[in-house]
């Protein structure tokens, strides 16, 4: 089970990634957003595999009609994943977020 403290730790470890918040909430950046603390133990990222991470499992990943007009944003339930998979899931958005 993957936590805040956990996201924390593997974005402030990539390359030019900072932390400050957004509206509210913990918020980590490259060059554009990679990771937000959505709700408790709930995060946004990006990724190219939304649909199919939704599709496969619909408890860990989802999304909700603020993020239809962003293909790129899925939710995350962190108590649904490892924190292998949480880094996994942090590097593709890192990439993505232009670095």
């Amino acid at each position: 089970m993957a936590t805040e403290d956990d996201v924390r730790r593997i974005c402030l470890a990539l390359p030019g990634v900072t932390e400050r918040l957004s509206w509210g909430r913990p918020a980590w950046f490259a060059r554009t957003l990679m990771a937000r603390v959505w709700e408790d133990d709930v995060l946004t990222v990006k990724t190219h595999e939304r649909d199919a991470l939704a599709s496969a499992e619909p408890d860990t990943y989802y999304w909700t009609s603020h993020h239809d007009r962003s293909p790129q944003l899925v939710l995350v339930r962190l108590g649904r994943v490892d924190v292998d998979e949480l880094d996994e899931l942090l590097r593709d958005s890192y990439r993505i977020a232009g670095i």
